[in-house]
């Protein structure tokens, strides 16, 4: 396959390499993603993590499998593995579902390559195309709370939510951005902070708790957010934390957008009550672990609920942001995300 390289993803002589998002910002470190277990255990260990790259890099890693010489039966059991790696993360499954039909071909090798690479290359556009889309939403002077990570490390592209802030900023229209620190595994912390300083973005980083003080204090004029999936009734599946910005940003009166591709969408998943909340560890809850050795701040044998994503009902959305365009909660209501009937 060609040499190809995105923020976190890259293919270097035929192997798959993903850059360790735990790591960052403190270490800039490329893991090896060769087989179906490594790139399995990535996923689950969030060391690749964003719904579009989680789909990319299980699509490349397929791809590569094919030229390797892997054949038709094992290529089917390494999609399967692959596919129950991320369970709330829509977008996994979507491109899953077509390197499926790729399999298919009499020509499988070949048909797997070109679709994983034309997924990238879609990605690419499509997140050009959200940000086309959400900037022309965003005010001179706006203040945006952004939570967790949807920029460039999440994506193939400029990302999502983040994807529209930096174009916003591009455009003189973007004072200020509020990071969430994004508990438990502060990927607005460690990632969406790094990026946006490193595109030279002014922005502040709080902890989660802090967004409610800095809505009433009216230093907040709009919420900017991503999605790992959207139902057919337009409730949106987001990192845990987003639904609580979106209940305050309604108390405020504060705009609350979602911007996501089209393949973030589910059309054949009726509500958010339909969405499998994927639970994680609890030691993400207890303690915190890095080259500084762990710490456990928590009692031992300490009961804990983690889920990793939460709901927000479509009810409290302003605007969900597309790669197709902004959809309204007009258009929501009256069925634009639920499947077309013949």
């Amino acid at each position: 396959m060609q040499t190809l390289q995105t923020t976190s993803l890259k293919i270097i002589d035929n192997q798959l390499w993903i850059l360790d998002q735990q790591a960052l910002p403190q270490q800039k470190n490329w893991l090896s993603a060769g087989s179906t277990d490594a790139l399995v255990s990535h996923i689950h260990a969030l060391r690749v993590r964003g719904a579009p790259l989680i789909g990319l890099s299980a699509s490349l890693l397929l791809a590569l499998q094919a030229e390797q010489g892997m054949s038709r039966a094992d290529l089917q059991d390494s999609l399967l593995t692959l596919r129950a790696a991320r369970p709330t993360a829509v977008n996994l499954m979507n491109n899953l579902d077509r390197m499926q039909e790729a399999l298919a071909a009499e020509d499988y090798v070949t048909a797997l390559v070109r679709e994983a690479l034309r997924l990238v290359d879609e990605d690419r556009q499509l997140c050009d195309n959200i940000a086309q889309a959400g900037t022309p939403l965003i005010t001179a002077g706006s203040r945006i709370l952004t939570h967790c990570n949807t920029g460039g490390l999440a994506t193939a592209g400029v990302g999502t939510a983040l994807g529209v802030i930096t174009r916003g900023w591009q455009q003189g229209k973007v004072a200020h951005v509020w990071v969430g620190e994004t508990r438990p595994l502060l990927q607005g912390g460690r990632l969406t902070a790094w990026e946006l300083s490193e595109s030279g973005i002014p922005c502040q980083l709080i902890t989660d708790s802090m967004a409610a003080a800095l809505m009433a204090d009216g230093q907040v004029d709009a919420i900017w957010v991503g999605a790992d999936r959207i139902a057919a009734n337009g409730d949106v599946a987001n990192k845990i934390g987003t639904y609580s910005l979106a209940v305050l940003a309604r108390y405020h009166g504060i705009p609350f957008y979602v911007a996501a591709p089209h393949t973030t969408l589910d059309r054949h998943c009726p509500s958010g009550k339909d969405i499998p909340i994927e639970q994680r560890a609890a030691a993400e809850v207890t303690g915190v672990a890095g080259s500084f050795g762990a710490v456990q701040w928590a009692p031992e044998n300490i009961r804990v609920h983690n889920p990793a994503f939460d709901v927000t009902p479509a009810a409290l959305i302003s605007g969900w942001v597309l790669d197709t365009g902004l959809i309204t909660p007009e258009q929501v209501a009256e069925g634009i995300f639920r499947p077309q009937t013949a």
